[in-house]
């Protein structure tokens, strides 16, 4: 098998049925996700694909070095902040060997375009982790329009270059994508994309709302504002952008042996849709962490498929590599588990027990098999998910040999992480005074 391009599609706060694929509800203008919904259809469908925590810059910790983030300090803080600008220690460190830094030394070519949200130069940076080219914004959350963080500064980069540009931030991540395609898909070296949208992340800003940017930009998480409607077609602005990729894939004459993964980062906000399941963003119910999962390359994985492989973002980092043939660092073993047995044969099932934990709310979760070990705000659940994905039945009384089995499974798997530092931040964005919580 020769070896592919990759194209690493990462949304930001997507919900796990925002799309058409996963059941969502199509929006007044009609569809919500087509292109998308067509990537599943030609490819393959996960349905249990979980990102490696419920929020930000933590998932990004692990899909860029397919390792537990709980072993770099930066990714205690939940998530890292605008206001962690000059840390040296709030990053992901140079030195670790990164999914982009193997596969650029092995020969290929290597850019984010888009989302970094692992720290700020110059102790951090896309160009100091194995990317030759990066296109976007530093921190989390940015307006559309003005591309200013939360703190009022400006942050659009061309590599580490303040970068002033006229325009929608989703078009401009999806337009530089299909201008950075058509310049290196020509040559003879492989190429690795990192397209990390903001979409749909507040502020809720479609392609028409220009206005709105002053009206936020004292508070972007723009408390006052947004519904269904506007989230729908910040999805939509995105999915075009996708489908603009896909085409010049086609174009191009690569899309046979180019490698596409579409997640999200983390579970839903406000807004979006995440039927059956219960929660979101910063919770480790199943609704902040289990995420939409798409797989496409035609070379490979044949179309029409659903998987019920149980997966984490580090996998699919680790499933890259090993579609590259090329091994982690000896130094740095992945805890990520490939995945291309599953493209290669949809049916082909590998044991994953999977394990989270965070600061916010002293949170604990662990899955192994059907059943979930769950904990928040000390208290403790136990959950079969097949026959409940809400979470609604806790089976913990009912079986408390199983639920000290699972607790003891996810201590030992605790024991081997560095302990949350004590000045480790959660910074929570609102809460129950800001609306009202279930």
């Amino acid at each position: 098998m020769s070896r592919p391009n990759i194209v690493f599609i990462v949304a930001d706060d997507l919900g796990y049925a925002d799309l058409g694929c996963y059941g969502g509800r199509d929006a007044a203008f009609g569809a919500v996700s087509p292109q998308l919904d067509a990537l599943a259809a030609g490819g393959l469908r996960f349905t249990q694909g979980y990102s490696n925590a419920p929020v930000c810059s933590p998932t990004r910790f692990a899909l860029m070095t397919a390792r537990w983030q709980y072993r770099l300090r930066g990714a205690a803080e939940e998530p890292i902040n605008s206001r962690s600008e000059g840390s040296t220690t709030l990053g992901l460190p140079p030195a670790h060997p990164t999914l982009p830094s193997l596969l650029r030394d092995a020969g290929y070519r290597t850019a984010l375009i888009g989302k970094w949200h692992l720290g700020y130069p110059p102790a951090f940076g896309p160009l100091r982790s194995g990317y030759e080219e990066f296109y976007g914004p530093m921190s989390g959350g940015v307006d559309y329009f003005s591309h200013h963080n939360s703190r009022g500064t400006h942050d659009l980069w061309i590599g580490e270059t303040h970068h002033h540009e006229i325009g929608y931030l989703t078009d401009l991540i999806s337009n530089r994508a299909v201008q950075w395609l058509c310049r290196v898909a020509s040559g003879d070296a492989p190429f690795f994309l990192s397209l990390h949208y903001t979409a749909p992340h507040w502020p809720w800003e479609t392609r028409d709302d220009a206005a709105l940017a002053d009206e936020v930009k004292d508070n972007l998480f723009h408390l006052h504002g947004g519904n269904i409607h506007s989230y729908r077609r910040m999805i939509h602005h995105m999915d075009e952008g996708i489908g603009h990729v896909m085409r010049t894939l086609r174009e191009l004459n690569c899309e046979r042996d180019t490698l596409v993964v579409f997640t999200s980062d983390n579970g839903g906000e406000r807004f979006s849709d995440s039927w059956p399941l219960v929660g979101g963003k910063m919770d480790l119910t199943e609704g902040g962490i289990r995420v939409p999962w798409i797989a496409h390359w035609p070379a490979v994985v044949a179309p029409g498929h659903t998987s019920e492989q149980h997966s984490l973002t580090m996998d699919w980092s680790a499933t890259m590599l090993a579609a590259a043939g090329v091994a982690p660092h000896a130094d740095y073993p992945l805890d990520g588990v490939s995945l291309l047995p599953v493209l290669q044969d949809p049916s082909h099932v590998i044991e994953r027990p999977m394990y989270w934990r965070m600061n916010h709310r002293g949170q604990r979760a662990m899955r192994r098999g059907d059943w979930k070990y769950l904990m928040v705000d000390g208290h403790e659940y136990l959950f079969h998910l097949p026959s409940d994905e809400r979470e609604r039945a806790n089976r913990a009384p009912r079986e408390p040999a199983r639920l000290a089995a699972m607790r003891n499974d996810w201590l030992a798997w605790n024991a081997t992480m560095p302990p949350i530092p004590d000045d480790a931040t959660v910074s929570v964005g609102y809460s129950a005074k800001d609306m009202p919580q279930r």
